[in-house]
């Protein structure tokens, strides 16, 4: 009888484990703000994966938005860097985060705690130039409006006067934020939930990189 109760919930772990990429791919192919267009002219945004994360890259000074007095230059362990004129934002699990500095340095544990579900989350940002073209990256163009309310969803997700912390290289920092990590609710996730907060079509869930960047153009 054990034997048989424990074969039953394995069947259903896997069958939930098996679900999972699945329903994320269809539910991240239902488009939100499925009327939002690209306008001619505006902010230009790009989306750049790694294969596994996403982050938008911004620019530092638009449509009122000024990112330098929140992710100043003097956070970085190279102050040269701050000279960059975009900043690429992500947020993830702090853990995650700060023992993975390289995907070598991936744990089983690591990634097992942040699905399990954690509060402790940081935003991550780089200093960057503009996206040279390349097939990982994606570009669109948002209205200044639109462009706001990204930068409010950014925003409200740091704890002001929160804890920083040094980032893998010279022109990177990690920010104290709030939200919890799930497997429901991933970095990816995240950045579908700026994009659909901000009005700009998005997947209905965006658990994958591909699920954030196919709504829009390769940036070539």
């Amino acid at each position: 009888m054990r034997r048989s109760r424990f074969l039953d919930i394995a069947a259903t772990l896997l069958s939930l484990i098996a679900a999972y990429p699945i329903t994320g791919w269809i539910v991240g192919a239902i488009p939100s703000n499925k009327a939002w267009s690209e306008p001619e002219q505006g902010v230009t945004l790009y989306v750049e994966s790694n294969g596994i994360h996403v982050g938008i890259v911004m620019p530092k000074r638009a449509a009122g938005v000024d990112w330098r007095p929140i992710f100043p230059g003097s956070d970085l362990r190279d102050g040269r860097y701050a000279g960059h004129d975009h900043i690429s934002v992500g947020w993830g699990e702090r853990d995650f985060y700060l023992e993975t500095p390289t995907w070598a340095d991936l744990r089983l544990r690591t990634v097992l705690a942040a699905a399990w579900g954690s509060n402790e989350t940081l935003v991550h940002v780089d200093h960057v130039p503009a996206p040279a073209s390349d097939r990982t990256v994606r570009r669109l163009i948002v209205r200044p409006a639109e462009y706001r309310r990204l930068a409010a969803y950014v925003q409200a997700s740091l704890v002001r006067g929160g804890r920083r912390y040094p980032g893998y290289f010279g022109n990177d920092a990690f920010y104290q934020a709030y939200g919890r990590y799930t497997a429901f609710h991933t970095c990816n996730a995240w950045i579908g939930d700026a994009l659909r907060y901000a009005g700009i079509r998005t997947g209905v869930w965006t658990p994958f990189p591909a699920t954030v960047q196919w709504w829009y153009a390769r940036h070539a």
